[in-house]
C-alpha cells in the first residue's frame, strides 16, 4: 500500500465512521485492490459491505446491473459504464456510497481507441457519480496503483463536497 492510498483510505475511514455512511466496490481491471486498501484500515468492517469484482460484462449486467446497451454502444471501459457500475453496486448491496473501475491495466489488450492504460474510475452516490479517466500507460502494476488512489480521490473529494452541502 502506496503513502497516498494509505492516507487516502484513513480519511475517507474517519468520514465514514464519524457520518455512519456504509461503502461498497466495484471494481474490474483493479480486481479487488481498491477493496483491499478499504479493507486494510482496522475498524473498516463498520462501514464496508463488500464489493463486486466484474471482470466480465456478464457480470457486470447480472450483479451490477448495469445496462446491456450501455456495454454495447460504449464498452465496458468507458464513463457510462463506470457510473452504470457505483449505482448497482449501490442496489445490490444497499450501501450509501460505490466506488467502481473499469480499463485496460495491461500489458495487453488495448486498440487503438483504448490504450493500454485506458481507465475509468467513479465514486458516487444514488444521486451523484465523480468519474476520472486515466491514460498514462506505466505498467500493469502501477496501472492499478493509479486507478485505485483516483478512485480513493474521487470518493474522498465526494464525502467533503457533501458535507459542505448539507
Amino acid at each position: 500500500m502506496s503513502v497516498e492510498t494509505k492516507t487516502l483510505s484513513k480519511e475517507i475511514s474517519e468520514i465514514f465512521w464519524r457520518e455512519g455512511y456504509t461503502l461498497a466496490t466495484a471494481e474490474s481491471c483493479t480486481a479487488g485492490n481498491v477493496a483491499a486498501i478499504i479493507t486494510a484500515i482496522p475498524g473498516s468492517s463498520r462501514f464496508y459491505k463488500g464489493g463486486v469484482i466484474a471482470y466480465s460484462d456478464e457480470v457486470k449486467k447480472t450483479h451490477l446491473y448495469v445496462n446491456a446497451e450501455t456495454l454495447e454502444q460504449h464498452g465496458a471501459v468507458s464513463e457510462e459504464t463506470v457510473v452504470e457500475m457505483v449505482k448497482g453496486a449501490i442496489k445490490a448491496l444497499d450501501v450509501d456510497y460505490a466506488m467502481a473501475t473499469s480499463g485496460i491495466a495491461g500489458p495487453g489488450g488495448g486498440s487503438p481507441e483504448k490504450p493500454v492504460g485506458t481507465i475509468w474510475v467513479a465514486a458516487g452516490t444514488k444521486d451523484a457519480v465523480l468519474t476520472a479517466k486515466l491514460t498514462e500507460d506505466e505498467g500493469r502494476e502501477k496501472n492499478i496503483q493509479a486507478a485505485t488512489a483516483k478512485t480513493l480521490q474521487l470518493l474522498l473529494e465526494l464525502c467533503q463536497n457533501q458535507g459542505k452541502e448539507e
